[in-house]
């Protein structure tokens, strides 16, 4: 117990140090020559209001001293208000983070707001990509299948580009913004109220401890003398003594009544801003609303734009498609005409666009395969959802309707890029890139 209440009192009296140097600050003012002109009675005084605070802290932090405790309401409310700060700090930050990935860009972004100056325009990463992207399709070639992509794709990222740059600044102006403000304004007004009645609290219970002690003095001084063991003069000087803890008390008493009605007008203003952590969580709830509208509108936007250049994409000739099937495994017969009908051609064909938009291959292969005659294989069907609507461009592909359902195989030697769909008695060729295949 003794290293421990050392330590105690070394930190009662380094706050009794602190608060003589601020004491000495707020008491001394610069004249215009730059002398220091102290008023030495405001000096002593506030000399006695801190040291008081700091012995009432350091006793109650020793359980020497009584503590006035708030209520449980007050309580509440004091600890819905830090966790509401500690929360909006994190969700702060880590909106920031998402908005703006590198913390170097952040930390310069922060110095120019406490600069008061205008943050500079910064390109986004995905304009960055459509620049390089375009800046090599013309060195490519515009006109070739690579180059053409190149461009398609880059414009597509500019405008990505350009939808992030609108929702962060929506997300920064209608939900960083409100959330900065809480905590530089309100919450700072806040901390200091309660630095004041954590300020009144001491001094009411400073004051409740002088007013015991002069009670218990004054009940000491007012004992009746034994006048055959104490002589006159000394009981002259007891009741002396007893008159002046009467005053003694009687100021304590005072300056009490005074404490407890700065505490008490402290504690309603305490209480009201605390109050008020209810519309700060309203006021929060709707930047959060908004920041969702345009997070959405954001992702609405980034989807719209990727499907427009899904369908650019299919309307190229001998673009890639990912999900593109190969061509379905040789039945198991093992005749010689059958092995050499099922052996996939090298895929070199080369293809031409159609009106529809879709490729189509310029080789005789599947213009003279009569598709009413092809029977599907054995094996290697699968069920594909039509993503989008689809016009045949000839007799010889089949029409399509969004969501629905149809079967779907592959042919040696057609290109990768199409697929034959069946839909009941309708058979025809089907772009893969309108195709979400299931099974």
């Amino acid at each position: 117990m003794g290293p421990i209440k050392g330590r105690v009192r070394r930190g009662g009296f380094g706050l009794i140090l602190v608060c003589f140097g601020r004491l000495v600050a707020v008491a001394g003012r610069r004249r215009s020559g730059g002398e220091m002109d102290f008023n030495m009675k405001k000096l002593a005084s506030d000399a006695g209001v801190f040291f008081s605070r700091a012995v009432q802290f350091t006793e109650e932090k020793l359980g020497q001293a009584e503590k006035t405790e708030l209520d449980a309401h007050f309580e509440n409310l004091l600890a819905r208000a830090d966790s509401t700060k500690n929360w909006t700090e994190k969700i702060l930050h880590q909106t920031e983070v998402l908005l703006q990935p590198n913390p170097s860009v952040r930390v310069e972004e922060f110095l120019y707001e406490k600069l008061d100056r205008k943050v500079p325009s910064r390109v986004t990463n995905g304009e960055l990509l459509a620049q390089y992207m375009m800046e090599a399709a013309n060195d490519f070639g515009p006109g070739t299948p690579y180059g053409k992509t190149l461009l398609r794709v880059g414009e597509t990222q500019k405008r990505l580009g350009g939808a992030e740059r609108d929702f962060m600044h929506s997300a920064s102006v209608n939900f960083l913004n409100p959330l900065r403000n809480f905590l530089e304004g309100d919450w700072r007004t806040i901390t200091k109220e309660r630095r004041i009645l954590q300020n009144r609290r001491l001094d009411l219970d400073a004051c409740k401890a002088r007013l015991k002690k002069a009670k218990a003095a004054e009940a000491k001084a007012s004992a009746v003398p034994d006048f055959q063991e104490t002589r006159p003069r000394n009981y002259i000087l007891s009741a002396s003594a007893s008159a002046l803890w009467s005053d003694e008390v009687e100021k304590a008493e005072h300056e009490l009544r005074l404490a407890q009605t700065e505490f008490d007008r402290q504690a309603e203003v305490t209480r009201l801003l605390l109050e008020g952590i209810s519309s700060t969580h309203v006021n929060h709830l709707r930047c959060l609303h908004e920041f969702v509208e345009s997070q959405t509108t954001y992702y609405a936007q980034g989807y719209q734009y990727m499907l427009d250049l899904q369908k650019q994409l299919g309307r190229f000739p001998g673009t890639f498609v990912g999900n593109a099937e190969s061509t379905s495994p040789p039945p198991a017969t093992t005749s010689p005409t059958t092995v050499a009908a099922t052996i996939p051609a090298v895929p070199t064909i080369p293809v031409v666009p159609t009106v529809g938009g879709a490729p189509t291959p310029a080789t005789a292969v599947e213009g003279a395969l009569n598709l009413n005659d092809v029977k599907p294989p054995a094996s290697g069907t699968r069920k594909a959802r039509v993503l989008y609507d689809y016009e045949a461009a000839d007799s010889s592909e089949l029409a399509l309707l969004a969501d629905e359902l149809i079967t779907v195989y592959s042919l040696p030697g057609m290109d990768p890029d199409w697929l034959v769909g069946e839909r009941g008695n309708q058979k025809g060729k089907v772009p893969v890139t309108y195709l979400e295949l299931l099974s």
